[in-house]
């Protein structure tokens, strides 16, 4: 392993048989934290190319079980989120395509550093399991149209043991290795069609030019295995929505599927769902698409269809009808502005490391998270505020806790004379 790490230190392509050798031993355990912790490093700075990246994904889809989803009727979509602040679009998406007639087979993870994971947002519903076998995921598919889970131990664990590793050692921004991880996911469970969301700005990992190029290596990556996908390439210089947190989130997100919701949220839904019923089949082009979306989200369809997922995987629905039933914080308290003027911007990744503070993201692997901790933004980017207005409220465990933050999301707001331009959602579409 010793002979790897320096190899890569030192600018050199790793051979597909040092890149098997690398995940075999990190899987059995015969290759310690420290050394996968020094290689992850090495590739952040010396990076991998295209053939590196698609052995790094073939070794970790094959590390474990690779779902076979023959068993599944009809198409079956996936959709992933490279991250971002405020980030809840798969608890829209998911319900919402299914209420078409798609089939969802999700896999989703927890959160990485001040970015929310999917996993984290539906451990709100009480008794909900997130860690599905692979014949009660296929199951729930036929039966429900949709089924979410995490990473189990025997899928992919190569990218289990990456994925927090590289979340607490400053290696998350990197191409192949935010590639491979995804793409290993993706491959390994099984879906015909993948919808990829490669956000970028100040809330995510990617600038637009590492957004574009990993767009194209995943798209590559899907082409390269035999599979269809896409990659629409979205604005998170500014938080999605306005809240950020995973029960708030919830609220959020459950407030779109009932046909309201922020507009942005709701836009980029209604962007990457027409992808995922066009690929499928299931409408002819984006028009008719978004025409049965539109329908699904004012009919009460969508909202159903998070309940029965729910409720499929041993959770309590209850709050999906009624959102006071979701987890709140014991301290709520106002963050007021300290000057008047046109917001110009609305720094998302501020905004992430603060609810982090607050209790919603973890520091390390260890960490627990707050379920009910977060911000909703009052205020955001081209909006006109005056002095003492309300820019967003603090949710978090204690008063002590959401003061310790102020000074933090105040510094995610920077304010001008005149209105800014309007920031464009979809930035480019990659296949």
């Amino acid at each position: 392993m010793i002979d790897i790490i320096l190899k890569k230190r030192n600018g050199q392509p790793l051979s597909s048989e040092e890149i098997h050798f690398f995940i075999s031993g990190l899987v059995d355990g015969s290759i310690p934290d420290y050394q996968t912790s020094a290689l992850l490093m090495a590739i952040f700075f010396r990076g991998m190319d295209t053939r590196e990246t698609l052995d790094l994904t073939r070794a970790m889809m094959n590390s474990g079980d690779v779902m076979d989803l023959s068993g599944i009727e009809g198409v079956k979509a996936d959709k992933h989120s490279t991250g971002g602040v405020g980030d809840k679009t798969s608890l829209v998406l998911g319900p919402l395509v299914a209420s078409c007639g798609v089939k969802v087979a999700k896999m989703s993870g927890r959160g990485m550093g001040h970015t929310g994971g999917t996993v984290d947002k539906f451990a709100v519903f009480p008794g909900m399991n997130m860690e599905l076998s692979r014949d009660t995921f296929i199951e729930n598919v036929n039966r429900v149209g949709i089924a979410i889970t995490g990473q189990s131990a025997t899928l992919v664990p190569a990218d289990k043991k990456i994925y927090a590793l590289r979340d607490v050692t400053g290696t998350v921004e990197q191409i192949s290795l935010i590639a491979s991880s995804i793409m290993s996911k993706k491959l390994a469970s099984g879906a015909d069609v993948i919808v990829l969301d490669v956000k970028t700005g100040s809330g995510s990992f990617n600038t637009p030019e590492s957004a574009r190029l990993l767009a194209k290596t995943m798209t590559g990556i899907a082409a390269g295995m035999g599979k269809k996908a896409v990659a629409i390439i979205t604005d998170m210089d500014q938080p999605l929505g306005y809240a950020v947190g995973n029960a708030l989130e919830v609220r959020e997100a459950i407030d779109t599927l009932r046909g309201g919701g922020p507009e942005d949220l709701r836009e980029i839904c209604l962007v990457l769902a027409e992808e995922m019923l066009v690929f499928s089949g299931f409408a002819t082009d984006k028009a008719m698409a978004r025409n049965i979306l539109v329908e699904k989200l004012s009919n009460g369809e969508a909202l159903q269809k998070l309940a029965e997922l729910v409720i499929a995987q041993g959770g309590d629905a209850s709050a999906v009808f009624d959102p006071d039933k979701l987890p709140l914080a014991a301290s709520i308290q106002p963050l007021r502005s300290r000057r008047s003027g046109y917001l110009t911007r609305t720094d998302a990744r501020t905004i992430g490391q603060a609810a982090m503070m607050l209790g919603a993201g973890r520091r390390t692997k260890e960490d627990s998270i707050d379920l009910s901790a977060g911000i909703v933004l009052q205020k955001k980017t081209g909006d006109f505020v005056e002095k003492g207005e309300i820019l967003a409220m603090l949710y978090a465990a204690s008063d002590e806790k959401t003061s310790e933050s102020e000074e933090m999301v105040l510094g995610a707001f920077e304010y001008g004379e005149e209105r800014p331009a309007p920031q464009k959602l979809v930035l480019e579409r990659v296949e």
